[in-house]
Parts: structure tokens; sequence; C-alpha cells
């Protein structure tokens, strides 16, 4: 029990700070945006496509707000699943 209390508790801090963590011009370049959705909904974070559009403005990109909201759906629905263990 005390592996997966640490291991919990050691995901939801690097969930924390990469929550704080500005993105650099070429992570906004790169980035795979379903993938990101993917792994944020996985986390069981809400939807931050606002957020990186503000981070990746300055280097004037958008991300693919469509292709990471896909991407965050199915990793939420993931996540709801392996929490409750049935789907939502």
């Amino acid at each position: 029990m005390t592996y997966y209390l640490h291991r919990a508790v050691a995901i939801a801090l690097c969930a924390l700070a990469a929550g704080c963590a500005s993105m650099s011009e070429n992570q906004c370049r790169a980035t795979n945006w379903y993938n990101q959705g993917e792994n944020d909904g996985l986390l069981g974070l809400q939807a931050r496509i606002d957020q990186y559009a503000y981070q990746c403005a300055k280097y004037q990109i958008q991300p693919a707000e469509k292709d990471y909201l896909a991407g965050w759906a199915y990793g939420y629905s993931e996540h709801n699943t392996r929490v409750s263990g049935s789907k939502m």
C-alpha cells in the first residue's frame, strides 16, 4: 500500500511542476498535441489547452486544439476507468 501512495504523490508532484513550467519555442513547435492531451488526461488533469496556447503565443505558435482535446478526452476517460474501475 505504501508503494502506491508514494507513487501517487510522485505523480501529483510531477503534474504540479509541469503545470507551472513554461513551454519553450522548440516544445511548442515539436509537441504532438494529441499525445500531450492524452498524457494530461491520464494524469487526471483538466484540459490545459488554453494554458499551452498562452505559453506558445509568444512564439506565434497555435497548438492543435482539436488534436489536444481528442487526446485529452481519451486519456481522461482511461484515467476515470483506472480510478473507478468502470467506464464513465
